[in-house]
C-alpha cells in the first residue's frame, strides 16, 4: 500500500479528522457566501465573441466611433394584422409613442416622433402587403437587463390600456392585432429569461436523474444521497467563488457556460465518487475493519480519479487558446470546477464513508464471510451464497481478448460509417436560431422576415476611407453586384471626412450560408471597386461590418480556434497518459479511439437531430464544445481501466488475464457511471436553447459509445493485439508470461 496515500487517506477519513475535514467545508461555504454573490445570481456579461482583427468587430467599432449616434440600444416593437393595419391601428401606436415621451421609461435615450407623424407617413414605413409595421425605442447603452425587462412590461400594460387587449400576448394565428418584442434589447430579455430558467429546471432534472440511476443501479436510498452530498458541498464553494471572479473582473460571466458546468460537476463529480464507492464496497467484502477498507480503496482509487480529474482539468483548459470570446469564457468555471470537484471526492467522500461505514450500502450490506455467516445467525436465516463478483463484465472481457481482430473490425466499422455522417453536417452561426420558435423575439423576427424585404433584416454595411480622394462614390458598383437589391445613400463621416458608409440589402436571408458566401464575394470584389475610383492601398482602404459578416468572421475564428485547441488538447492529454502510463502504443491507441468516438458521436448527433428533433441545422459552437468534453471524459474511464489493468499484471496475471480483469474489475462501476454521465447531459435536451439541446444529445452519444463500445470491446480487442508491446516502454514490457 502506498505510504503518502495512505497517509493522506487516514488525515481525511480517521476518527477525528473526518470532522475537521467536514467542517473546514462547511465553514469555506459560509465565508464565500456571505462575502461574494452565487454566480448563478449574477447579470450576464457577455462582451464581444470576435477578437479585435476580426474586420467585422472593427468595421462595427469603425461606425460607431465615426458616425456617432446617440440612439442607444435599439427595442423593436414588431406590430402585425393579418387582414392589414388600420389607420385606428396606427393612432394607438402614436398614443403609445405620445405617453412614452410624457413618461420615459428607465433607461430610455431616443423616441422616434411616431405621435408627431401624419398617418400618411406612418404608412410610408408599413410592410408592402400593409400587414406589419416596425418602430423602434431606443435605451441607454449601460442599462441593464432587469430595468428592460420591466421596461418591456411597461410597454405592454400602455398597450393594453390603449387598445383594451395585450396585444403582446395575442396568438400569431389569431385575427387580432398582435405585437412582439425584438431586436437587440428583445433578444437580450428573451435570452436572460431563457438561461434563468434553465438554471433550476437543468439542476432539478439532473439531481432528480441521478438519484433515480444510483438507486437502480446500487439499491441503496442513502448510497444514492452521498455523491450528490458531495457535488452540493462542492457546488456551494465553487459558486460564490466564481462570484468573486466575476466582481474581480478575472472572469466575464456567461449563463451558458454556467448551465453547461451544472451538468459537468453532477455528472463527472457523480462518477468519481462512484469509483471510489465501488471499490470500497469490494473491498469490504474482504475486509471486516472500516477505516482499513477505505484505506485501501482510497490508494487504489485515488491516483486514477486524480489523474482522471487532471486530465479533465487541463482539457477544458485549452479552451483559454481561443480567439472566439464563448470559448474563452468556457475555459476558467469548467477548469475550475473540476479542480474543486476532484478535490471535494478525495476528501469530503472518504469523511463521509468513514462515518457510514457499511450503512452506506443498507439495505445491500457487503460482509466478509464471516460477518454475513453471524449476520444469517443472528437474523436465524440461511447464509447467502456468494457469487463470482463482476461476472458478466469478465464474459465481455473474454470475449474481446479472444476473438480482437473480429471486435476490431466490427466496432471499427460501427465508428466510422457514423462518423461519416459527421461530414454531412450544416451549420448555424446566428443565437436566435437556437431559441425556441414561440419565443417574443423570435416571433418577431419571423414577422419581419416574412413581410419585408429579407436584407432589411440585417443590412451589410461597407465602411470605405477615400485616402483623401474626392467625388468616391462607389453606389453604382455594389448595385450592380447580383447579390445586392438596394444600396441605401451614402453617407459621410462628420468626425472624418476620408470615411463613407454605404448600407446594402442582400437579395436573401442575410443569415443563411448563401449570403455567407457574398459577403465574402464582396470582400474579394471591393479592392477592384477602389482602385477603380483610384483609391490607394485598396485592399486596406475598407471593412464589410453588419450581422452577416459578423457570421462570417464568426466562421473563420471558430475554424481558426479548432485548428489550434484540437491538436494541442490531443497532445497534452496523450503526454499525461504517456507520463502516466509509461506505455507509447497503449497512449496513441486510446487517443486515437477517442477521437474516432468523437467524430462518431459527432454524425450519431446529426442523424438524431435531423431526422427526429428537424434541425436544419446545428450550432456553429457545437464540434469543438463537445470535442473539448469527449476527448477529456472519455479518456477518464480508460484511466480507471487501463489502471486495473496494470494493477492485475504487476501481481502476476498473464497479458491476456489482466485485460480481462482490468475489463470486470472496472466494468460495472464505468458503465453505471457513462449511463449517469450520459444522463446528465441528456438532460440538457430538455431544455428550451437549441445550443443546449444540441450539445447534449452529442456529448451524451458520445459517452454512451465510450461506455458501450470503445471502453469495453474496442480498446482490450487493440490491447491484446498489441500484447506486450502495449507496456513498452515501461518496465511491464520485460515482463514474460
Amino acid at each position: 500500500m502506498s505510504k503518502p496515500l495512505q497517509k493522506f487517506s487516514e488525515s481525511v477519513s480517521g476518527k477525528k479528522s473526518r470532522w475537521v475535514v467536514l467542517s473546514l467545508w462547511l465553514i469555506a461555504i459560509v465565508i464565500l457566501t456571505i462575502l461574494f454573490p452565487q454566480v448563478n445570481g449574477m447579470e450576464n456579461q457577455t462582451g464581444d465573441d470576435l477578437p479585435e482583427y476580426s474586420e467585422a468587430r472593427q468595421a462595427s467599432e469603425l461606425i460607431a466611433e465615426k458616425f456617432p449616434s446617440d440612439s442607444g440600444i435599439p427595442l423593436l416593437i414588431v406590430w402585425q394584422k393579418d387582414y392589414g393595419l388600420t389607420p385606428q391601428h396606427l393612432k394607438d401606436i402614436q398614443a403609445l409613442y405620445a405617453n412614452l415621451e410624457q413618461n420615459p421609461l428607465d433607461g430610455q435615450s431616443t423616441l422616434p416622433p411616431y405621435h408627431r407623424m401624419p398617418l400618411q407617413v406612418m404608412y410610408d414605413g408599413v410592410s408592402e402587403n400593409r400587414t406589419s409595421l416596425v418602430t423602434p425605442i431606443f435605451f441607454d447603452s449601460d442599462t441593464n437587463t432587469e430595468t428592460l425587462k420591466e421596461n418591456l412590461a411597461v410597454i405592454a400594460e400602455e398597450v393594453e390600456s390603449i387598445t383594451g387587449d395585450n396585444a403582446f400576448e395575442a396568438s400569431m394565428n389569431g385575427n387580432e392585432l398582435t405585437a412582439r418584442f425584438s431586436g437587440p434589447v428583445g433578444i437580450s430579455v428573451d435570452a436572460t429569461d431563457l438561461f434563468k430558467s434553465a438554471d433550476f429546471k437543468l439542476m432539478a432534472a439532473t439531481v432528480i436523474l441521478i438519484l433515480v440511476l444510483l438507486l437502480v443501479i446500487y439499491r441503496s436510498p442513502i448510497l444514492a444521497v452521498v455523491p450528490i452530498i458531495v457535488v452540493g458541498i462542492a457546488y456551494l464553494v465553487i459558486s460564490p467563488a466564481l462570484g468573486a471572479f466575476v466582481e474581480q473582473g478575472w472572469i466575464t460571466k456567461d449563463a451558458q457556460a454556467i448551465a453547461i458546468m451544472l451538468v459537468l460537476l453532477f455528472g463527472a463529480g457523480t462518477d468519481y465518487c462512484l469509483f471510489l464507492i465501488t471499490r470500497y464496497r469490494d473491498i469490504l467484502l474482504d475486509e471486516e475493519n472500516k477505516f482499513v477498507a477505505l484505506s485501501k480503496a482510497f490508494v487504489q482509487s485515488s491516483g486514477a480519479i486524480f489523474m482522471s480529474a487532471a486530465t479533465v482539468m487541463v482539457g477544458l483548459a485549452t479552451l483559454a487558446l481561443a480567439d472566439y470570446g464563448a470559448f474563452q469564457r468556457f475555459a476558467v468555471p469548467f477548469s475550475f470546477a473540476v479542480i474543486v470537484m476532484g478535490i471535494a471526492v478525495l476528501t469530503v467522500l472518504p469523511a463521509l464513508l468513514s462515518l457510514m461505514g457499511r450503512f452506506a450500502f443498507w439495505p445491500v450490506v457487503p460482509r466478509t464471510e464471516e460477518g454475513a455467516i453471524a449476520h444469517a445467525e443472528k437474523k436465524n436465516k440461511p447464509v447467502k451464497v456468494r457469487k463470482e463478483n463482476h461476472r458478466f463484465m469478465r464474459k465481455i472481457g473474454r470475449f474481446a481478448t479472444n476473438r480482437p481482430w473480429l471486435v476490431i473490425l466490427t466496432t471499427g466499422i460501427v465508428l466510422i460509417v457514423l462518423a461519416f455522417y459527421s461530414t454531412q453536417i450544416k451549420y448555424s452561426y446566428d443565437l436566435l436560431s437556437s431559441f425556441p420558435e414561440d419565443i417574443q423575439s423570435r416571433e418577431g423576427f419571423a414577422i419581419i422576415e416574412e413581410n419585408f424585404t429579407p436584407g432589411e433584416l440585417a443590412p451589410v454595411q461597407v465602411l470605405v476611407d477615400t485616402n483623401g480622394e474626392r467625388n468616391v462614390d462607389i453606389t453604382r458598383a455594389l448595385e450592380d453586384l447580383s447579390y445586392v437589391e438596394v444600396v441605401k445613400e451614402m453617407r459621410v463621416s462628420e468626425v472624418d471626412s476620408n470615411l463613407q458608409l454605404y448600407e446594402l440589402d442582400l437579395n436573401k436571408n442575410p443569415y443563411n450560408q448563401d449570403a455567407m458566401d457574398d459577403v465574402r464575394n464582396l470582400r474579394e470584389k471591393l479592392p477592384a471597386i477602389l482602385e477603380d475610383e483610384g483609391i490607394d492601398n485598396a485592399e486596406d482602404a475598407f471593412w464589410v461590418g453588419g450581422e452577416t459578416a459578423n457570421q462570417v468572421d464568426t466562421a473563420d475564428v471558430q475554424m481558426r480556434d479548432e485548428s489550434v485547441i484540437q491538436p494541442v488538447m490531443i497532445v497534452i492529454i496523450a503526454l499525461i497518459l504517456l507520463v502516466y502510463l509509461r506505455a507509447f502504443f497503449t497512449t496513441l491507441q486510446l487517443m486515437v479511439t477517442v477521437v474516432i468516438s468523437f467524430f462518431a458521436a459527432l454524425g450519431a448527433g446529426w442523424l438524431i437531430l435531423h431526422n427526429f428533433f428537424g434541425a436544419d441545422a446545428i450550432a456553429s459552437s457545437i464540434p469543438l464544445y463537445s470535442f473539448v468534453f469527449i476527448i477529456a471524459l472519455g479518456n477518464d474511464y480508460n484511466i480507471f481501466m487501463i489502471s486495473d489493468i496494470w494493477k492485475a499484471r504487476k501481481s502476476g496475471a498473464s497479458l491476456k488475464d489482466s485485460i480481462v480483469a482490468g475489463v470486470a474489475q472496472t466494468g460495472a462501476v464505468i458503465t453505471s457511471a457513462g449511463l449517469i454521465l450520459a444522463g446528465t447531459f441528456a438532460v440538457l435536451a430538455t431544455l428550451p436553447i437549441q445550443l443546449l439541446v444540441q450539445f447534449g444529445v452529442v456529448t451524451a452519444i458520445g459517452v454512451l459509445l465510450d461506455t458501450f463500445i470503445v471502453r469495453p470491446l474496442l480498446v482490450p480487442a487493440i490491447t491484446t493485439v498489441l500484447g506486450r508491446w502495449a507496456y513498452w516502454p515501461g518496465k511491464l514490457f520485460k515482463k514474460e508470461d
